[in-house]
């Protein structure tokens, strides 16, 4: 299995949609960088927030995911509360090929604020918006950009096709177009 370089992610995505919208180069004067990068893909966070709250005194529970746990927010800017979580979605759809893999990883610009962006692997055959899990690591509140760089996506070929995909599967967060909440 190996890292993919940026041409093959450029062919990739013109050739076969594997990201859409597409930027072929990386944008960075002014913003957090978003675009093709040397071996990835720095993808964007939409201006779709849902941001944890205690409001309404609900417990996070993977199983019983009660909806009344977040507030939704939609605006150019996310300010997420101190030791605090908030679910986005990337403005890229992703269509994932069957022989390959992602790995998804934080942006070091927010992870030196204390932002932590969690997300899983993309599957083989896994499509979708992609859901995003931002925590505020710190005592103070802290902003996210939409329409800016949140995490860079690695994109790992493998030496032959996996038997089982996430679309043979039939994956619970197949083509999801919203920020979705835990599934079970």
């Amino acid at each position: 299995m190996g890292l993919k370089p940026d041409h093959w992610i450029r062919k990739m995505a013109q050739e076969h949609g594997m990201i859409e919208p597409f930027v072929e180069n990386q944008v960075r004067e002014g913003v957090i960088s978003y675009g093709v990068s040397s071996y990835g893909y720095d993808m964007r966070v939409a201006d779709e927030f849902k941001v944890f709250t205690n409001v309404y005194n609900a417990m996070v529970d993977p199983k019983h995911f009660a909806p009344n746990s977040f507030v939704d927010i939609r605006d150019s800017v996310c300010v997420i509360p101190p030791n605090s979580f908030a679910l986005a979605r990337s403005m890229e759809y992703f269509r994932i090929p069957r022989g390959v893999l992602t790995v998804c990883l934080g942006k070091s610009t927010y992870a030196r604020c204390g932002l932590i962006v969690n997300v899983t692997p993309f599957e083989p055959e896994w499509e979708g918006f992609v859901t995003l899990e931002i925590s505020n690591t710190t005592p103070l509140p802290a902003k996210v950009y939409a329409n800016e760089g949140i995490a860079q996506v690695l994109f790992f070929e493998a030496d032959e096709v996996c038997e089982v995909s996430y679309a043979d599967k039939k994956g619970k967060y197949q083509g999801q177009r919203d920020v979705t909440p835990p599934r079970l």
